[in-house]
């Protein structure tokens, strides 16, 4: 029974050369069908297909519309973060910059009063602020039991880089008054990822202490790169991304003209920029288009030295934890709190609230 499966599983997984196989190594996969991975629990198969009916329509690359969609995409998970978790929240303004504050309900845990996290939302550089900030506040603030900050940066196609990095670095900045830079962490999710890591970079350039430590999941600083650009297409039902035309770089306006060689943009390509990270949490669903990437840069920050940890929750897609109601976003919501735990400082400045 084994070795016929085997055989079976061999069969379909069977590659034939292309044209021209022996000068560029393209292989041709015949399609088959990949079923949900048998590690997912079944509230998260229930969430995969509610997640396929609400997946984006062809918006044809007009902003206006891709903001609307997911402001309302937003608006819903915010909605569900709410029911699962108890938090308060207030904007405000931090150096100048816009932010939502976020807070357990209960009050901030006599463990975490001298701490604060700052987070940078996704939303591809172009969306995902208020309602997306939150849905990525809540969770950990609630988690955790720990103040949230989370940052209005500004957007592309209206600004580019290095906007979204100057305004958290300015926010950042602003809570040195009050924390020190070991007792803060910066964590963000796809484009929120990338910037994470852009903004400890800069942060540097400014002669700034870097922070105590960082997450940058679903998205990461280090060029989307590997298989998994090209293979989480046809994985989620979707045309594969041409092998032809993948940049080696992230291919966003807010990115535009910035070569991958800018070591404050790509930070982790860049030898000098990786031996200054501090610790280092990276986590995706095995079916996000940016975990090739993101296996890249953990296997750059431990050869440095850095103390990185990479976390792959199988069968699941981009942004997967997005979605509280089911086991899998509870346990990353857990495994971003143990790790800003063990690695934010516990030293107070007597001023932190």
């Amino acid at each position: 029974m084994i070795m016929r499966l085997c055989g079976a599983l061999a069969l379909a997984l069977a590659i034939t050369p292309a044209p021209g196989t022996a000068q560029d190594g393209i292989v041709q996969v015949p399609a088959f069908a990949l079923p949900p991975s048998n590690q997912l629990s079944d509230e998260a198969k229930a969430v995969l297909l509610r997640m396929k009916a609400e997946s984006a329509p062809d918006l044809g690359g007009d902003v206006a519309r891709q903001r609307a969609f997911y402001q309302d995409w937003n608006d819903r998970r915010l909605a569900e973060m709410r029911r699962a978790f108890a938090t308060s929240e207030r904007h405000a303004t931090m150096g100048g910059v816009g932010v939502d504050i976020v807070t357990p309900r209960a009050g901030v845990s006599a463990r975490h009063r001298g701490r604060v996290l700052i987070n940078v939302h996704g939303g591809a550089f172009m969306w995902g602020a208020g309602s997306g900030a939150l849905v990525e506040a809540i969770p950990i603030a609630a988690t955790m039991g720990i103040k949230v900050v989370t940052v209005d940066y500004r957007l592309t196609p209206e600004h580019r880089y290095p906007a979204a990095s100057e305004d958290v670095t300015a926010v950042y900045r602003e809570l040195l008054k009050t924390y020190p830079a070991q007792n803060i962490g910066i964590y963000g999710c796809s484009a929120g990822g990338v910037i994470t890591a852009q903004s400890v970079a800069w942060i540097g350039k400014q002669g700034l202490p870097r922070p105590g430590a960082i997450g940058t999941f679903c998205g990461t600083a280090a060029a989307y790169s590997g298989d998994s650009p090209i293979l989480a297409g046809p994985i989620a039902g979707q045309p594969p991304l041409p092998v032809t035309v993948l940049p080696p770089i992230i291919p966003s306006p807010y990115l535009a003209d910035v070569a991958i060689s800018d070591p404050l943009a790509y930070p982790l390509v860049s030898d000098a920029q990786i031996k200054a990270f501090p610790p280092t949490l990276l986590l995706a669903g095995g079916r996000d288009f940016a975990v090739s990437a993101l296996t890249l840069a953990h296997r750059r920050l431990r050869a440095a030295g850095i103390d990185s940890e990479l976390f792959v929750f199988d069968g699941l897609p981009h942004a997967f934890f997005m979605w509280p109601d089911m086991p899998e976003s509870v346990e990353a919501y857990a495994t971003i709190a143990r790790f800003f735990d063990a690695h934010l400082g516990t030293e107070s400045r007597g001023r932190a609230r």
